[in-house]
C-alpha cells in the first residue's frame, strides 16, 4: 500500500521498525517538501516487501557502478520521474536513506 508523505505533518508510518524512525521521518518529509516545492510532485513511498524492481534495481546500480551493497534491511522505496530525470529512493531500518537518479536523455 502506499503512502504519500505530508511534509507538514511528519509522521513514523512505514517507518515505526526503525529505531531512528523520527528522524528517518524527518528527512523523508524533507525529501517530499523538495519535490513538491521544485517539480510539484507528490512524494509516495511503498513499502519495500511491495517494491521488489525498485530495490533490485537499486541494488545493482549500487553493485555494477559502485561495488557497493548494504546489509541494512529496506523499509520503503519511491520511483518515480521528473521532468527528464528518474529517481528511486530506499529508506533503511538503520536511518540511511539512498537515491539514484539518473536523466533519462543522456545515456
Amino acid at each position: 500500500m502506499s503512502y504519500s508523505v505530508d511534509f507538514k505533518n511528519v509522521s513514523t508510518v512505514g517507518l515505526e521498525s526503525s529505531p531512528v524512525a523520527e528522524a528517518l521521518a524527518g528527512l523523508r518529509a524533507n525529501e517530499a517538501r523538495y519535490f513538491m516545492n521544485k517539480y510539484k510532485h507528490e512524494f509516495t513511498v511503498v513499502p519495500a516487501s511491495e517494491s521488489q524492481d525498485t530495490l533490485e534495481y537499486v541494488n545493482r546500480i549500487l553493485k555494477e557502478e559502485r561495488d557497493i551493497e548494504f546489509a541494512a534491511k529496506p523499509l520503503e522505496t519511491s520511483a518515480f520521474q521528473v521532468e527528464n530525470i528518474r529517481f528511486s529512493y530506499v529508506f533503511y531500518e538503520d536511518g540511511l536513506a539512498l537515491n539514484v537518479m539518473y536523466t533519462v536523455d543522456d545515456p
